[in-house]
């Protein structure tokens, strides 16, 4: 028994009797007199448990002003001590993938709570926490503010203005904009949303939004999100929208021990060859960020169609020669 699992004991124990003696305490939970004083102690200190130590009965019961009132209970008792140390872990994950301090006063509480539960303090905390490390690299900051407006406008269904910056141009457009889903893709954050402007879907990336209000005076235009798969969850990658193709590529037994095991695409079509290669086809609409990654694998990989793919995979390379050059 762990020690979350003690303390969900203690708490039924002295719930379900009124009142329960040191020595049955003891027998009941299999532990040292001194590891159930510890228990006590922290229930009081740290949980904040109303527990006292009744001269009459000789026992340990609840202080018998208020408890039953504010209906006291310890937190996570129905958690062990392996699904805390699980939820502190997937905290590390979510605060990786959130170095922008996008939700971290969000989070931080949970942490706390997680961490008063498995009885660290703080230095204990991050030293714990330091032995789950996400390493990433090219991450793109989105605004807080932004991303809350946002993230509020597709959960609770709201229509929103924003000034969005394009890329290519630099040219600073206001949308009207009904909000689908949010996606986070390779450290960086997307809105998917009805674009009122041009009566169709766009993928708009949070960090060119230079300002975003709710227009509650409007009404949202929601789709089911079996249309949102159909219409923007086609392509490789982040590219949605226009016309889909099959990149057919062979990969050289080296890169294939690697490549064999990725999910490219969810539909993707994967043979192992007897020589140890790989042969891989996968859909795609737009060739720019399939091109980013066949040049990880340049030299390992060919590319056999169609054309216009090994094109400008092949255009890449010799611009790639012509800069060493």
């Amino acid at each position: 028994m762990d020690r979350t699992e003690r303390f969900y004991k203690i708490e039924m124990l002295i719930r379900s009797r009124g009142s329960v003696r040191f020595d049955t305490l003891l027998q009941e939970l299999e532990v040292s007199p001194a590891t159930l004083k510890r228990d006590l102690a922290y229930l009081r200190e740290r949980l904040g448990a109303p527990i006292e130590y009744d001269a009459m009965s000789r026992g340990y019961r609840f202080a018998q002003e208020g408890w039953r009132d504010t209906k006291h209970e310890l937190p996570g008792l129905w958690l062990s001590e392996h699904e805390l140390h699980a939820l502190l872990t997937l905290h590390q994950m979510l605060a990786g993938l959130d170095e922008g301090q996008l939700l971290a006063r969000h989070l931080q509480p949970m942490a706390e709570r997680l961490q008063a539960m498995l009885g660290l303090d703080e230095k204990e905390a991050k030293q714990l926490q330091r032995r789950v490390k996400l390493i990433s690299t090219a991450r793109r900051r989105a605004s807080t503010a932004h991303f809350e407006t946002v993230c509020s406008a597709v959960l609770l269904n709201q229509r929103l203005a924003v000034r969005y910056r394009k890329r290519a141009s630099g040219q600073l457009e206001t949308r009207d904009l009904s909000p689908q889903r949010l996606v986070h893709y390779r450290h960086a954050w997307y809105l998917d949303a009805w674009c009122h402007r041009s009566e169709g879907l766009r993928r708009f990336a949070l960090d060119a939004i230079e300002g975003a209000q709710v227009q509650a005076e409007a009404k949202a235009h929601r789709l089911p999100l079996k249309t949102l798969e159909a219409e923007l969850d086609r392509g490789y990658g982040i590219f949605a929208g226009g016309t889909e193709a099959w990149a057919d590529l062979r990969f050289e037994p080296k890169a294939a021990a690697w490549v064999a095991h990725e999910e490219w695409h969810p539909k993707q079509q994967a043979e192992r060859e007897p020589d140890g290669g790989l042969r891989l086809r996968l859909p795609y609409v737009d060739a720019t960020e399939l091109t980013m990654d066949l040049l990880r694998h340049a030299g390992q990989v060919t590319v056999i169609g169609p054309p216009a793919l090994r094109a400008r995979f092949a255009q890449r390379l010799r611009a790639a020669l012509a800069r060493l050059d």
